[in-house]
């Protein structure tokens, strides 16, 4: 089960430019400043991430030709951060990106049976979006919170302890555009033991 979103996305959905939004142009010139002038390349990842953000979730060929640029740094280097990280998608996703941890803890503790819930709650297979665009699902090694697995990873934020019935109330809620609780899906705080 690859990652669908890795793929660079068809010709046809890429957008013809790209190029920061104000807002983001002034936070992008401040994060330069941040590291020395003769690494200019310490930027590239919260540049893509910025990029991604700005763009629906993804990173058109553009955006990478754009931060490469705005740097003054090799498009190649750009693309291989790209590529390599987990966290950048080169085609588009669903307004709500879903990534389900499978590494051993989360699926010790279930994330396995999350999954498959999900695939019939929502109607795709990993590396697939809804047909109206709402979910996206991939699966992902190690989200980097197994003290409260299992975890899931929708967009930016990480949703922890999760069961059967408080995921499937966190997939209505999402579903019906309501506000959602982010971190531990149980009683307890950050990562204390349960009680």
């Amino acid at each position: 089960m690859g990652n669908n979103f890795k793929k660079i996305a068809n010709e046809e959905l890429q957008p013809d430019n790209f190029s920061f939004s104000n807002e983001n142009l002034l936070k992008a010139k401040d994060i330069v400043k941040m590291y020395p002038k003769n690494y200019r390349e310490s930027s590239i990842m919260p540049l893509l991430s910025m990029a991604q953000s700005q763009n629906d979730g993804w990173l058109p060929k553009k955006a990478i030709e754009y931060v490469s640029k705005f740097l003054n740094v090799p498009e190649m280097k750009v693309l291989e951060i790209a590529t390599f990280y987990s966290m950048y998608n080169l085609s588009p996703v669903g307004k709500h990106h879903i990534e389900i941890c499978t590494t051993s803890p989360c699926m010790l503790r279930g994330s396995d049976n999350l999954l498959e819930k999900l695939k019939n709650w929502i109607g795709i297979n990993t590396g697939e979006i809804t047909d109206d665009n709402k979910f996206s699902l991939n699966r992902v090694e190690c989200l980097g919170a197994c003290v409260n697995a299992p975890v899931v990873k929708i967009n930016e934020n990480y949703y922890e302890d999760l069961d059967l019935q408080s995921f499937e109330e966190l997939i209505n809620k999402l579903s019906n555009n309501k506000n959602v609780k982010m971190g531990p899906q149980s009683s307890r705080k950050g990562s204390e033991p349960k009680k």
